[in-house]
């Protein structure tokens, strides 16, 4: 893990604010997170409480104020962590409304990245959107397609997004089997496609779905190279944390392969 050692891990997407969604239920349980966090080796992190759908009430200066609260903290208890705030944004129809309107966060507040988020269970179309926000000056990313439904069944849908400037980031714990052996699978195959810009935690408690990025390290620098690993977990993300552009990079993975075949990559890698 020397690659990771260096500049450490970036998160780019983690629910560590109490009081704001399905995260972190208290400040005792946020601090502890923090400290799993910098354990595991992640030095820096964007906080990104849901917004849109269930969670409109988490407008952007009430993001702002409580990321402002969490610092305070940190640095009252002596933790190292460097937090910046963003949001988990729900496709929804007035979307581009709320962000023209300052409502909706971009990633580490630097208006250029934004992260989207659909529901688990089924997949509509996002290829409009992502063009209107690329229109905007705003790069679009994905968050845990592996895990969406829709996209499991028809996993070419990805081909589709990054053709048009899609970003995809891949939850930390889809690489050791946390969300069951679909998204594992499918995590895999798109590694192995270079359908992957980011891998993040989102992280929600310390007993389930904790922050850690070094299991998802280990994993993806042994399916590739510690050089990818590195791209994933902290270049890439660190690009986001700056405000800077991330390359799309193959804007043609190749998924057109059948299904069972494709489920069966994970198991055999």
């Amino acid at each position: 893990m020397q690659a990771q050692k260096d500049t450490g891990f970036v998160d780019i997407h983690c629910h560590f604010l109490p009081e704001m969604d399905d995260g972190a239920t208290s400040w005792g349980e946020a601090i502890s997170m923090a400290r799993m966090a910098v354990n595991d080796g992640i030095t820096r992190l964007i906080v990104t409480p849901h917004q849109l759908g269930n969670y409109r009430l988490n407008t952007a200066e009430r993001i702002r104020k409580q990321a402002e609260e969490f610092r305070s903290q940190l640095g009252a208890a002596g933790i190292p962590l460097e937090v910046r705030v963003g949001g988990d944004v729900r496709v929804e129809p007035d979307l581009l409304e709320q962000l023209d309107d300052g409502k909706v966060l971009s990633l580490a507040d630097q208006s250029r990245h934004l992260l989207l988020e659909l529901p688990h269970e089924l997949y509509f179309p996002i290829d409009h959107l992502v063009s209107e926000l690329e229109r905007r000056g705003y790069q679009a990313i994905l968050s845990h397609p592996e895990r969406n439904q829709g996209i499991l069944a028809r996993p070419a849908i990805i081909t589709d997004l990054m053709s048009v400037g899609c970003l995809m980031q891949v939850t930390a714990g889809s690489f050791v089997g946390a969300f069951g052996s679909s998204s594992k699978s499918l995590a895999e195959r798109m590694l192995a496609e270079s359908a992957i810009h980011f891998v993040a935690t989102d992280a929600h408690g310390t007993r389930f779905r904790r922050p850690k990025m070094s299991r998802a390290f280990d994993a993806i620098t042994k399916l590739a190279s510690a050089d990818v690993a590195q791209e994933l977990c902290s270049v890439n993300p660190s690009r986001v944390y700056r405000g800077t552009s991330v390359p799309v990079g193959n804007v043609r993975p190749n998924f057109e392969v059948e299904t069972r075949r494709w489920f069966s990559f994970g198991r055999h890698a």
